[in-house]
C-alpha cells in the first residue's frame, strides 16, 4: 500500500501497525508479571495512545487510556506499562521526547508535570520545574541538554535548562507571528529548528532555538492543505514537515516553505486510515510513527520518495 495512487510515483509505503506485545513477540516484564499475580491478569494494549518515540529497538507510547506508558523493548523482548512512582497512575500522558542518554521525558497534562523515565527503569520520575498551566508538547535540545515544553493554558513554550531553571519562554495568546492559541505539540528538525504546532490558530509556527519567530504556514479549512485540528508536527530527512491533523483523520505533508505536497489517510479503522489520530515520530530511517487515538494503534510509514 502507497501513496500517492498510480499512475503517480510512490513517496509513502505502509509499513505495519501495532497495539499490543504480541505484534512484536515479545513478554511482559517483571513488574507486570508480579501484578498478573497478585490481581489477576489482564489484557495489555494500547487504549487511546496520544504519542510515541523509539530509540535502539525501544517503542515508548504515552496512553492515557491506559495510565501509563508503555515500554515494548525489542531487544530484550520485554514489555512494560511504566506508571509514576510508588505506583501512582499517570492520568494524562500526553507528549514524549528522547534524551541524549537514552532516557525519555514525559508531559503529564493533568498533574501539570515534566517526568523521566530513565533507562531500564520501572517508573517514571518528577522534575523539579516552575509550575506550568497544562504542559503538553515537549522536545529536548540535544546540543545543550535544554527542554523545551509548550504550556498549552498559558500559550507558550518554556525553555528550561538541565538544572531545572527557567533559561526563558516565548509567545503569549494572539494570533500574529510568534503568537499561540492553545498551541499543543513541539518537534527538533535535524537543523535545530523548531515547529511549533499553533492548534487553534490552525498553522504551523517555525522559531530558532533560541525561540525567535522565523516562519509558519497553515489555515482553517476543509480543503486538501488545509486544517481542521492539527495536533502534532515532525520532518524527515528530506526537510518534509509532516502535519497530524485529528479531525482531518490524515496526515498531510508540506514542504518547508508550507507548500502542500500529499495526504495520507481518511477515517476509518483499515491500514491508512485513521480515527482522531494524535501524535507523529520520525526516526532517523525517515519511519514515520503515528498514534492512531481511537483505532487504538500505532501505524507505522516510510518515506520513500527522495527530496522534492
Amino acid at each position: 500500500m502507497a501513496w500517492p495512487d498510480l499512475p503517480n510515483p510512490p513517496r509513502i509505503t505502509f509499513v505495519r501497525q501495532f497495539s499490543k506485545p504480541d505484534d512484536f513477540s515479545i513478554g511482559k516484564g517483571f513488574f507486570q508479571r508480579l501484578g498478573d499475580l497478585l490481581f489477576g491478569a489482564r489484557e495489555e494494549r494500547l487504549i487511546r495512545p496520544l504519542a510515541v518515540v523509539t530509540s535502539n529497538g525501544v517503542v515508548f507510547v504515552a496512553d492515557p487510556g491506559a495510565n501509563g506508558v508503555h515500554r515494548f523493548d525489542q531487544t530484550k523482548a520485554r514489555y512494560d506499562l511504566i506508571v509514576g512512582e510508588g505506583g501512582q497512575a499517570l492520568p494524562s500522558p500526553v507528549a514524549l521526547a528522547l534524551g541524549s542518554a537514552g532516557e525519555v521525558y514525559l508531559t503529564d497534562s493533568n498533574r501539570a508535570q515534566v517526568l523521566v523515565i530513565q533507562p531500564g527503569a520501572a517508573m517514571a520520575t518528577p522534575l523539579a520545574l516552575p509550575d506550568m498551566a497544562q504542559p503538553t508538547g515537549i522536545a529536548f535540545d540535544k546540543s545543550n541538554g535544554n527542554l523545551y515544553v509548550v504550556d498549552t493554558g498559558a500559550h507558550r513554550v518554556n525553555v528550561f535548562k538541565p538544572d531545572g531553571t527557567l533559561a526563558f519562554g516565548f509567545g503569549a495568546r494572539g494570533d500574529g507571528a510568534g503568537q499561540f492559541n492553545y498551541p499543543t505539540m513541539i518537534w527538533f528538525d535535524r537543523g535545530g529548528r523548531l515547529y511549533v504546532t499553533d492548534s487553534l490558530n490552525f498553522r504551523i509556527q517555525m522559531f530558532s532555538r533560541n525561540g525567535k519567530y522565523l516562519s509558519g504556514f497553515g489555515q482553517v479549512g476543509d480543503g486538501l492543505g488545509d486544517n481542521i485540528r492539527p495536533k502534532s508536527v515532525a520532518t524527515d530527512s528530506h526537510g518534509h514537515v509532516y502535519v497530524v491533523d485529528a479531525l482531518h483523520n490524515a496526515l498531510q505533508i508540506f514542504d518547508v516553505l508550507g507548500r502542500y505536497l500529499l495526504s495520507v489517510g481518511s477515517i476509518g479503522n483499515d491500514r491508512g486510515e485513521f480515527w482522531l489520530p494524535a501524535g507523529i515520530f520520525i526516526d532517523e530511517n525517515d519511519l514515520i510513527y503515528i498514534a492512531d487515538s481511537y483505532n487504538q494503534r500505532v501505524q507505522v510509514f516510510r518515506y520513500i520518495g527522495g527530496p522534492s
